[in-house]
């Protein structure tokens, strides 16, 4: 398949982009605000500190991502055997619907069927993430890459906003008290997704030609031949490696602060209702401008530097999160002013939502101008195997941290993550690795 020179039709980007506006709605309605909070306040109920709760909402989350992590690499193999990256991404699409609309059903003490619930929709939505993000070096050249992936997550910020908002006005707080309204939250953020998400169906294109297969081999062992000769060939793309390194460590960190943020906010600093609310919209506010703001700044400065730069923004970020109480203490001692720390904490909730948006377009745009075309789905079906690894390892490294220390120390596990993600990103070459990209596709298109 030959690079892509210019952009692909407004429409088409639109379509791709609204995938990530639909999506959105299930992570933070489900994961992130607000059915999180109540599996663990609620469904588990172990207060006063949920450390059950909390420990069983990390391995629930896991146990998808080690599920991703199986998956995807040979899902992407697949798609690109049979250029059919459209119908993985229906089926994952369907399936995160109908497991999300059936979380309605969960009731408090329910644990193991909302576990399983979770598992499932987890699943099948972290597949379309890496699915969707296989079309992205389809949609124009690859300098453009960054302010596309960028419109993506800023698109899907605000996507997030509107549902969430709407649930919160119109389903109220996460209590035991409402349970019966909050419970629509599930199918709630499952027709969100299955309505926003038709335009993708409708606008997106599939390219390439589908290989005819050997008679009596099978799609799925013809995406295993696939894999093993990409695993062959990887050693060709050393930068693209070492940046998948670096996206593990990273990806450790935010999807510990996506799982347990509001979590975070409700346990350790005690925040009022009205305070987890303005604090969604700060987050969601700040992330679709990091995304969108650096997705631009990235066709100007090269993808790494601004890979690198969000990942130092998210240093600050960690370190006001852990010290929101002591910097509530010393803004009196020094300003004269009496801040609470939960008002504090949406100032660290700001630079957090800044960094969420452009470490995840950055590190998503350099997977695309470093993953050569021909290979997208596979090389980015790495991508998602990566994250989700991570993730697994950061979410039960938090879990098992803070069932020791408590979740206010136990933050400073993603300090650390976010230390190692910019050491091991340093040796990057984009313009190395962007050329090795491009002269495979020469090779396999000649």
């Amino acid at each position: 398949m030959s690079p892509s020179s210019t952009l692909a039709p407004k429409r088409e980007i639109f379509g791709w982009a609204m995938f990530d506006f639909a999506n959105q709605a299930y992570t933070l309605l489900i994961i992130t605000v607000v059915f999180g909070d109540l599996f663990t306040r609620v469904i588990v109920g172990d207060g006063p500190d949920y450390r059950l709760g909390n420990l069983l909402w990390s391995l629930a989350l896991a146990i998808s991502y080690l599920m991703v992590v199986v998956a995807n690499p040979i899902c992407g193999a697949m798609m690109d055997y049979s250029r059919g990256r459209k119908l993985f991404l229906f089926i994952s699409y369907i399936v995160t619907v109908v497991a999300t609309g059936l979380l309605y059903f969960i009731e408090p003490g329910w644990i193991i069927p909302a576990m399983v619930l979770i598992i499932a929709s987890n699943f099948a939505y972290a597949m379309g993430e890496g699915f969707i993000a296989s079309f992205l070096p389809d949609l124009g050249a690859r300098s453009d890459l960054g302010w596309i992936s960028g419109l993506g997550w800023g698109v899907g910020y605000i996507g997030g906003l509107i549902a969430t908002a709407f649930t919160l006005f119109f389903l109220g707080d996460v209590s035991a008290e409402n349970y019966d309204t909050i419970r629509w939250v599930g199918p709630f953020a499952a027709a969100f997704f299955l309505i926003s998400a038709i335009p993708t169906f409708i606008f997106l294109r599939e390219r390439g030609v589908a290989r005819q297969r050997p008679n009596g081999v099978s799609l799925v062992a013809a995406g295993f031949g696939r894999l093993r000769q990409t695993l062959s060939e990887v050693e060709q793309f050393r930068d693209l490696r070492i940046l998948l390194i670096s996206i593990f460590f990273t990806m450790a960190g935010i999807y510990i602060i996506i799982s347990f943020s509001f979590i975070y906010g409700s346990q350790v600093i005690g925040w009022d209702e009205s305070v987890r609310t303005l604090m969604f919209i700060t987050v969601q506010i700040a992330a679709a401008v990091g995304a969108i703001s650096f997705g631009y700044l990235q066709s100007r400065i090269g993808a790494r530097t601004t890979y690198l730069i969000s990942l130092s923004l998210w240093l600050v970020a960690i370190l006001a999160i852990w010290q929101t109480p002591n910097l509530a203490k010393l803004a009196s001692a020094v300003l004269g002013v009496s801040w609470e720390a939960q008002y504090v904490f949406l100032f660290a909730g700001m630079l957090a939502g800044i960094s969420l948006g452009s470490a995840q377009s950055a590190g998503r745009a350099l997977v695309g101008v470093l993953a050569p075309r021909g290979k997208a789905a596979e090389f980015f079906g790495f991508w998602g195997t990566a994250a989700k690894l991570a993730a697994v390892f950061g979410i039960v490294g938090l879990g098992l941290i803070q069932w020791a220390l408590g979740l206010a120390d136990a933050i400073l596990f993603c300090l650390a993550l976010f230390v190692v993600a910019i050491i091991t990103v340093l040796p990057v070459n984009e313009a190395r690795g962007s050329k090795v990209a491009e002269e495979w596709v020469e090779k396999e298109a000649g």
